[in-house]
């Protein structure tokens, strides 16, 4: 009677069965959540360093007309504000923002609202942006390589040339196209209601309490730029004993 060997030869692989096979395919798989986890632990490493350098940018080279800082130390909210240009219809306004950033940063874009009303084709009254740079493609036109500065100045020139054929208002948009002094009259009626009334600098309601560099940086540079803005002639601050419109 003969014997068969099950022994293979050294250098020459057993022939896997479709179970086999399946059984080591699934024991791989259980392995997988620590290969993501260690691959979410390097996204959380890469979106930091990128967030901290960005901090460090936007406090020494501030982009024209802007502030902003963050709000905690995790550097997933951020303040901002953008100083109405002279030659729009937001001239001397003060337009406070909220900058939430996502876990995907930079692949995926911060999500940007304004917390001062503003009267314009391509903001809503939630606050919300209509904004290419904000979305992903192929709708939008978000890069890894944009970012935060890019993302606030791309708003303000929104604020200065507004994109009627893209709105989110489409009552303003046709006000904007066809009865433009209208338009103008009216957004200069809200900028002088809502982005005019002086901002408290220090209140935790306003800007963060963490007491992180960053922020507190951030927040003296916004004094410093709100002080600077005073001066102009377009900026009317409001008497204590008069109402402004919320």
């Amino acid at each position: 009677m003969g014997y068969q060997s099950t022994h293979h030869p050294a250098g020459i692989p057993e022939t896997e069965s479709s179970q086999q096979s399946t059984t080591r395919a699934v024991a791989q798989l259980r392995l997988k959540p620590h290969t993501i986890e260690h691959f979410e632990l390097g996204d959380m490493a890469l979106r930091l360093g990128r967030l901290k350098k960005e901090c460090s940018q936007l406090q020494q080279s501030p982009p024209t007309g802007i502030s902003c800082w963050p709000e905690g130390d995790d550097l997933t909210h951020f303040s901002a504000v953008i100083f109405g240009d002279e030659d729009t219809v937001y001239a001397g306004g003060i337009f406070k923002l909220e900058v939430e950033v996502p876990e995907r940063y930079p692949f995926h874009p911060p999500k940007v609202r304004f917390l001062t009303k503003i009267y314009h084709p391509n903001i809503d009254l939630a606050g919300r942006v209509c904004l290419d740079l904000l979305k992903l493609p192929p709708s939008g036109s978000w890069r890894p390589i944009d970012n935060l500065s890019s993302i606030l100045t791309s708003i303000r020139l929104l604020m200065a040339t507004p994109n009627p054929n893209d709105p989110l208002m489409t009552d303003i948009a046709e006000e904007y196209q066809f009865k433009r002094s209208q338009y103008e009259a009216t957004a200069k009626e809200w900028t002088q209601q809502h982005a005019k009334t002086e901002i408290q600098i220090g209140k935790s309601s306003d800007v963060g309490t963490s007491g992180t560099s960053s922020s507190s940086n951030g927040k003296r540079q916004l004094e410093s730029d709100i002080e600077e803005a005073s001066v102009l002639p377009e900026i009317d601050k409001p008497s204590s004993n008069k109402k402004i419109k919320t």
